[in-house]
């Protein structure tokens, strides 16, 4: 921008230069962070304090990170959030909790019900799926707009449904269609280095990492400091085309769920054999939502028959 070239020649002229070179533009871009990012140092302080609570190591089932970005004007970057999720028997579907109480916007909620639209689809030859869910940003009190968070909330379904932990050292950003096909997002370069920030301000220990779009991996041009922690094996960038690549990758479990899989599976099943798509996580998700559809068919058996003793 106008504003970083005059910024650049003002190192320039400070140190005596006649030419702006590359030091000179990275020494504006730290200086401008050091003039803005104080709002950015209290949130990373209050995840190290335990105010915030993010996970940074270790697996957890249902919960995941997921990448938002804050725009200040003049400085923007990129933070952490946590969303979680619940699934139980019952009737009433995939509950969004930040639509319900009016804290979210159109983009988000057509994420979410793409999202839901996929997830139908994924299990319909267990239809009527007897499903009870919600998803919600946690401790996030000023709106939620965008669909960036939809993979992340899907793998946290899905690790719900599976019983199966997600690696909370890797954070996740990515839209999805309805064929689970992983979309680009924007500030990508903003929500790698925030997470990174984060894990830094706690503490590398070679396990942490994003996980990104792969259509996205044309517009990274990430700091120095980042780049230098991934080449030392102190972080990691991962990149997936399909949602089943980044479920595999955060349970360490086969994800039975990529095209090919699924493609195998009724293939398997039309031919009268035996299922290929054992101790997966689609398969052990599949196995909650039969007991979820037994449960309620047990529960509607009884309420009949005391309306029936009732008369």
């Amino acid at each position: 921008t106008e504003a970083l070239l005059i910024e650049s020649a003002a190192q320039c002229q400070q140190r005596g230069g006649t030419l702006v070179d590359a030091a000179d533009v990275q020494a504006a871009l730290q200086a401008r962070m050091l003039r803005h990012n104080y709002p950015e140092e209290q949130l990373h302080e209050s995840i190290v304090e335990g105010e915030r609570l993010i996970t940074l190591t270790g697996s957890v089932t249902g919960q995941i990170n997921a990448l938002t970005q804050i725009d200040l004007g003049d400085y923007r970057f990129g933070f952490p959030v946590r969303i979680t999720a619940r699934t139980f028997a019952g009737h009433e579907g995939l509950l969004n909790i930040e639509r319900e109480v009016d804290m979210s916007g159109p983009i988000h909620d057509k994420g979410v019900l793409i999202l839901h639209s996929y997830l139908t689809a994924l299990f319909s030859h267990v239809a009527p799926l007897a499903l009870n869910a919600s998803i919600v940003f946690e401790q996030e009190y000023s709106g939620v707009e965008g669909d960036s968070a939809s993979c992340a909330e899907l793998y946290a379904l899905l690790s719900s449904l599976s019983d199966l932990p997600l690696r909370q050292g890797i954070a996740v950003t990515g839209a999805l269609n309805q064929h689970g096909e992983v979309l680009p997002v924007g500030g990508i370069n903003e929500k790698i280095e925030g997470w990174f920030r984060a894990c830094a301000t706690a503490g590398l220990d070679g396990t942490q990492g994003v996980l990104i779009p792969a259509r996205n991996q044309r517009h990274l041009m990430l700091s120095s400091e980042v780049a230098d922690a991934v080449e030392r094996g102190l972080f990691h960038v991962y990149t997936m085309q399909h949602v089943s690549e980044g479920i595999a990758l955060l349970t360490g479990e086969a994800s039975g769920m990529s095209p090919a899989e699924l493609l195998q599976a009724q293939a398997d099943e039309l031919a009268g054999g035996a299922a290929t798509m054992e101790d997966t996580v689609m398969q052990r998700a599949e196995m909650t939502l039969r007991a979820y559809r037994r449960a309620c068919q047990a529960a509607g058996a009884a309420r009949r028959g005391r309306a029936v003793r009732g008369r």
